[in-house]
């Protein structure tokens, strides 16, 4: 049965991921409005290659500014008042839209990535780096502008300036080669991960020094000039 979409009301896409220890599930998706349905526990359930293949999605389809849902979104399931949480992965905090009847949440792309420990906020060195090169900065939750002469944090959501964590895909691609043995496998893999983390740190990664990761970022943010860079290093690994 088609999703309308709680953000919109259009028909969601519909993708179908692996689960962990479960027959595979349906995710709904809608590039509308850069946001994601679950229901009951799928977003626990996602295997590694499937969180992957999401972010694989949002990096196609994501945008630097997107509308949160209304106050009105309602459930997909039950048509019932979403309910707008605050909840915490590690160190991170992050938003969604809940089913009171616990049919299910609605989560936007970025809220998802943070979700999954793929954001993180730039260090006061990376700060610092940044505001020599660029002086506006579209704030990668909500899109608004960010004038990093006068703070790092968006004025209008409260989000810091944040980056994608570059390593955690290269991690699980790699967690997933290991997970495929005995299966034989390209003796020239691990030196291509490693020369994709290399490049990828270069633009993005810990060690910024002397590179331009921020170039052409004021424009689309941070999280977005990222998604892009791995998006497309994901399909050259057949993700």
């Amino acid at each position: 049965m088609a999703t309308n979409c709680p953000g919109c009301s259009a028909e969601m896409t519909s993708m179908t991921l692996d689960a962990h220890l479960s027959s595979p599930m349906v995710i709904d998706l809608c590039a509308a409005c850069q946001a994601l349905w679950f229901d009951k526990y799928e977003s626990l359930k996602l295997s590694p290659s499937s969180t992957l293949k999401l972010m694989k999605f949002i990096g196609e389809h994501s945008r630097s500014i997107a509308t949160p849902p209304s106050n009105t979104a309602k459930c997909p399931r039950c048509s019932s008042t979403l309910l707008q949480t605050h909840d915490m992965q590690r160190s991170t905090r992050f938003t969604y839209w809940r089913c009171g009847n616990d049919h299910g949440k609605f989560i936007r792309f970025f809220e998802f990535l943070k979700e999954k420990n793929f954001v993180r906020p730039l260090t006061t060195e990376q700060i610092a780096e940044l505001r020599q090169n660029v002086q506006i900065l579209n704030c990668s939750g909500c899109g608004a502008p960010i004038d990093l002469a006068a703070s790092s944090v968006c004025s209008h959501c409260g989000s810091p300036v944040s980056m994608l964590d570059m390593n955690q895909p290269q991690k699980m691609l790699a967690e997933l080669q290991k997970a495929a043995e005995p299966r034989p496998v390209d003796p020239a893999l691990p030196y291509e991960l490693a020369m994709a983390k290399r490049d990828m740190e270069r633009s993005f990664g810990p060690d910024v020094s002397g590179s331009q990761w921020w170039s052409d970022t004021s424009s689309s943010g941070l999280v977005h000039a990222g998604l892009t860079a791995v998006a497309k290093w994901l399909s050259d690994s057949g993700i």
